[in-house]
């Protein structure tokens, strides 16, 4: 159900939030430019919620949810509000009120757990030992079971519109069908864009599930979804990235050396990744405990999966220049080009390989969209990044790595002083290389 939320995210949003940012720049009137953005939303929403109504009973028969119409509806809902909440979210960023931002993202992960710490442990404990029983059996049944997960995310959903409210109840009340039009134009091959997105993020895990022999196709899934959450640092920072990147490239194009500032985040952000993936991998005997000891054997496939989000977090960085030259439709060839590769490989790929044929499928999809992205932005938006940088980063942090590898004292405390080593020396060549290299260039 949740791989359906994150599908109909993207359908619900249809690119908008994006093409908010780009008119944010252009509009002079940003209230009305909010509430036209709203108007959209808030109808294509109010439409979905209606043909979920029509067509719940087909729609729970084809995702063998049958008996269970409920989550479907709840699910509706969730997904819903989080798309009407797109534009608030967007309005805030572009405000540069990050921290406003950030509170209501974290009350909203807040109440989701303490409902789900609620409905799914303190109320079937306190039935058991016999606390309050007629009070708790008003508000739980325990034939809800797993659906109070997505009651506990919908009561986020609901925290979250009541506490952005305020912003979206203020503004002014106008709406502009040609802004809307153009807006549309510019958001809807986002849409394809988003779509060959989550093709990308998915499929594997699908195809580990349908190509992979029965007897362990779902022991190949967990090892791979298991070690997958290793990224979780650097996709954390590639999330963060996206959060503010997106508002500041189009706050500063209209900036003399706004192409200078591109490539210094670019180099920035790189480094930042770099560091990320050499530390993941010089502590992978710590950081491995964030999984249980049964997926151990997939700890293999980490690196792979470092490197090949690095990649996408370059890709995004390099969207800027569809995204400020209007040429989305870029966006989504590159995009569908990414899903095809994503397809092929994982089909070709996990019969013989298995879970790390998908961790190789997707370094190659993400690596493919990067160069791609970077050969056509050169011709049609051409930015001076620093190539040289950017490989002796990477190939330093990889360098680094095998030498761990290969250099592998017995005993832990002996392997971790070793790796810190690696690791500060990582961060002096960093110093040495960057930070001096733009003090010299400064001085001269």
């Amino acid at each position: 159900m949740y791989a359906y939320i994150s599908l109909l995210a993207v359908i619900l949003t249809y690119g908008m939030e994006t093409a908010f940012f780009r008119f944010y720049i252009l509009e002079p009137n940003k209230k009305k430019l909010f509430f036209t953005s709203m108007v959209s939303l808030i109808s294509t929403t109010l439409l979905f919620i209606i043909l979920i109504y029509l067509f719940i009973k087909p729609i729970t028969t084809i995702i063998h949810i049958g008996g269970h119409p409920e989550i479907i509806f709840w699910c509706a809902f969730i997904v819903s509000f989080d798309a009407i909440t797109a534009i608030p979210f967007a309005k805030l960023r572009a405000e540069n009120r990050a921290k406003k931002f950030a509170l209501i993202k974290v009350i909203n992960i807040l109440v989701n757990v303490v409902f789900n710490l609620f409905f799914l442990l303190l109320c079937p404990w306190m039935l058991k030992n016999g606390y309050l029983t007629d009070i708790v059996n008003m508000i739980y049944s325990k034939n809800v079971g797993v659906g109070y997960i997505f009651i506990s995310n919908l009561i986020a959903s609901v925290f979250t519109i009541l506490l952005l409210l305020p912003d979206i109840l203020k503004t002014e009340y106008k709406f502009d069908f040609p802004l809307l039009k153009s807006m549309l134009i510019y958001a809807l091959p986002l849409l394809i864009f988003g779509l060959a997105g989550i093709v990308n993020e998915t499929m594997d895990r699908i195809f580990l599930s349908y190509l992979s022999p029965p007897d362990i196709a779902m022991r190949q899934v967990g090892i791979y979804s298991a070690c997958y959450k290793i990224t979780l640092f650097m996709t954390i920072l590639i999330q963060a990235f996206k959060y503010a990147a997106e508002p500041f490239f189009f706050s500063q194009s209209k900036e003399q050396n706004a192409k200078q500032v591109y490539a210094d985040v670019m180099n920035y952000f790189v480094i930042a990744c770099s560091l990320i993936f050499l530390g993941i991998m010089l502590y992978i005997d710590i950081v491995k405990y964030f999984v249980d000891k049964p997926y151990y054997e997939g700890l293999k496939i980490v690196p792979i999966l470092l490197l090949a989000n690095m990649f996408l977090g370059i890709f995004y960085n390099l969207s800027v220049w569809y995204k400020l030259t209007n040429q989305t439709k870029w966006g989504a060839y590159i995009s569908i080009f990414g899903a095809i590769i994503t397809i092929v490989l994982n089909y070709s790929l996990i019969p013989i390989l298995g879970y790390m044929g998908s961790a190789w499928a997707t370094l190659a999809c993400y690596a493919s969209m990067m160069v791609v992205s970077y050969l056509i932005g050169q011709k049609k938006f051409y930015i001076q990044y620093c190539l040289k940088n950017f490989f002796v980063f990477l190939t330093g942090a990889i360098i680094l790595y095998f030498i761990s590898i290969y250099i592998k004292p017995e005993r832990f405390l002996f392997r971790m002083a070793f790796n810190t080593l690696l690791f500060v020396g990582y961060i002096a060549l960093l110093y040495f290389y960057e930070f001096q290299h733009k003090f010299r260039s400064k001085k001269v």
